[in-house]
């Protein structure tokens, strides 16, 4: 992939990630009744936390810790959703804006590790940590049920995001190309769960037992 041109997407995917992940912690806060502190809390966990896990796993420097742009970014967002009135964002909104955000950072995790010379797949699965990790912190954090131990696609959708974009990029396919196939395919798997409540079969061996 040409090395220029992979830097400028890495840029925009990463901050187009952050983004929506921030309006979604943002968000949950809204829907809690949180203070703004809350607010920008759950954007700056929500918008950094998988990113965070993947940079110490792959003996990165911690992202925003040397870009001042993304917590800034994140706290702008919380401040933004704080001052919007609650009747412009509908209860389905942080499905959606995660959803963006989770194929979105499928694909630039995957591609940060590749870049930094790490094999196809655990570069892959650094797609899929830096996409879940930050909507699970959220969760834990509210008080919600984490979207991880729910039957319905939401890590098999980002899986979907990161793979594809690494088998594409192995073929020497151009990685504006290969990030937005990658993206279509996971927004696309997750949006069918949101609209039909796809899932996973649930393991049916503890019914097995009673």
């Amino acid at each position: 992939m040409n090395t220029v041109f992979l830097y400028s997407l890495l840029s925009w995917l990463d901050l187009f990630g952050i983004a929506v992940f921030a309006i979604s912690g943002a968000l949950v806060a809204a829907r809690n009744g949180q203070t703004l502190v809350t607010f920008a809390f759950f954007a700056l966990v929500t918008g950094v936390g998988g990113g965070t896990v993947r940079d110490l796993l792959i003996d990165a420097p911690v992202f925003w810790v040397q870009d001042a742009r993304v917590p800034i970014l994140c706290l702008t967002i919380a401040l933004l959703v704080w001052v919007t009135p609650a009747k412009f964002w509908r209860p389905a909104a942080v499905d959606w804006f995660d959803a963006i955000g989770l194929a979105a950072y499928s694909v630039f995790g995957a591609a940060k590790a590749l870049q930094l010379g790490i094999d196809p797949v655990p570069a892959a699965i650094m797609g899929i940590i830096t996409a879940c990790v930050g909507g699970v912190i959220r969760d834990l954090l509210s008080g919600e049920p984490s979207i991880i131990v729910r039957p319905e696609l939401y890590v098999t959708a980002g899986a979907l995001s990161a793979f594809i974009f690494v088998l594409l990029a192995q073929t020497g396919m151009s990685a504006f190309i290969a990030a937005l196939i990658a993206f279509a395919a996971g927004f696309s798997l997750r949006a069918l769960a949101i609209i039909k409540g796809l899932s996973l079969p649930s393991y049916r061996g503890a019914d097995e037992k009673k």
